[in-house]
């Protein structure tokens, strides 16, 4: 019964997962449509940005506030996952800056998201843990 409800907890991860991979995908080209459309063809690259960090942020927002109860743990390890991305680009921005900002706050970057991932796998064995038959 667990590993059916592990199964169909999967599914549904992978089908959010799947959605969010559309949306991501077609957000900029609705944006930059909307944007070339509006100011005539002449758009200013961080106007362009700042507006795909908003769309993200709304996606973000309401696929995590979708996922069931049941997918929390799943949906954890997949930010871990992220956050190792993170810590590349963050590696990388302490490694070859040519500047004092950039180094600040790649470290400070890389502490965040060591955080996050430390913390992250600890949340998820613990939740893990709930799933186990307990030994008398």
């Amino acid at each position: 019964m667990a590993s059916d409800l592990m199964n169909s907890a999967l599914e549904q991860l992978d089908q959010a997962v799947q959605s969010v991979k559309v949306a991501a995908e077609q957000a900029p080209d609705a944006v930059a449509m909307a944007a070339h459309g509006v100011s005539g063809g002449a758009i200013d690259p961080f106007v362009f940005r700042l507006a795909i960090f908003v769309l993200s942020i709304f996606v973000g927002y309401y696929v995590v506030w979708s996922v069931t109860p049941a997918l929390h743990t799943p949906l954890m390890a997949v930010t871990n996952a992220i956050s190792s991305v993170i810590v590349v680009g963050a590696l990388l921005a302490v490694g070859i800056s040519a500047s004092g900002y950039a180094t600040g706050f790649g470290f400070v970057a890389l502490v965040l998201v060591s955080v996050n991932i430390f913390g992250g796998f600890l949340v998820t064995s613990r939740m893990l843990a709930m799933y186990k038959k307990k030994d008398r």
